[in-house]
């Protein structure tokens, strides 16, 4: 989900602003290159305000996770695609909107638990939960248009689900991401959205 990177803190209080950064320069730097340091110079806050908050820096990826989950969440809630009728409709609009925000640097628009998934699913279990959770309950809020697009238009499956289905959206996502930053061209990304789309059509319509 993009949020644009940030160099100065945004608003709220230490933990918000420490929270914030994280969210930034570890989809600029990776987890293992994020430093403290960073942090608290993009948040402007001490290290002592850090420790305060965040007893190690996988309880802060475990955070920064939870902080992410929360705020696309309200995103996502608000955005237009939503609006159809037909639920098949929100399901490509769904795919639509997706495609739309994937512009400008890779920093700005791939996934904060992506990213830290793919550094810490070995050395930090916590963190690896943590985004799970959050793409995992990304994709389950698709479950009920991919269901009701099945009913409405008689589709018929015995080797695949809504959940698989919704599950597989996230996993097309975050390759997308990968091949944007494996190129730093987001059209890549986004050729495979399209991809995605298609796939969704032939499955559905």
């Amino acid at each position: 989900m993009p949020r644009a990177t940030k160099i100065e803190p945004e608003r709220g209080g230490a933990r918000t602003r420490l929270l914030e950064a994280a969210r930034d320069i570890i989809r600029q730097k990776g987890f293992s290159g994020t430093t403290v340091d960073d942090l608290c110079k993009a948040a402007g806050v001490t290290k002592g305000a850090y420790f305060h908050h965040f007893s190690s820096k996988e309880a802060l990826g475990v955070a920064a996770a939870e902080f992410w989950a929360d705020t696309t969440s309200a995103l996502f809630a608000q955005a237009p695609y939503h609006k159809p009728e037909d639920p098949l409709d929100r399901v490509l609009a769904y795919i639509d909107f997706r495609k739309a925000i994937i512009e400008g640097d890779p920093a700005e628009f791939t996934c904060l638990v992506g990213t830290m998934t793919q550094e810490t699913f070995q050395s930090f279990p916590a963190i690896r939960d943590a985004c799970a959770t959050s793409i995992l309950d990304h994709a389950a809020t698709l479950e009920p248009d991919i269901a009701a697009a099945m009913k409405l238009h008689g589709t018929t499956a015995s080797d695949w689900t809504a959940q698989s289905l919704a599950r597989h959206t996230q996993a097309v996502l975050q390759g997308a991401f990968i091949l944007a930053k494996a190129t730093n061209d987001p059209a890549v990304a986004r050729e495979s959205v399209d991809h995605l789309k298609r796939y969704i059509q032939l499955l559905l319509a």
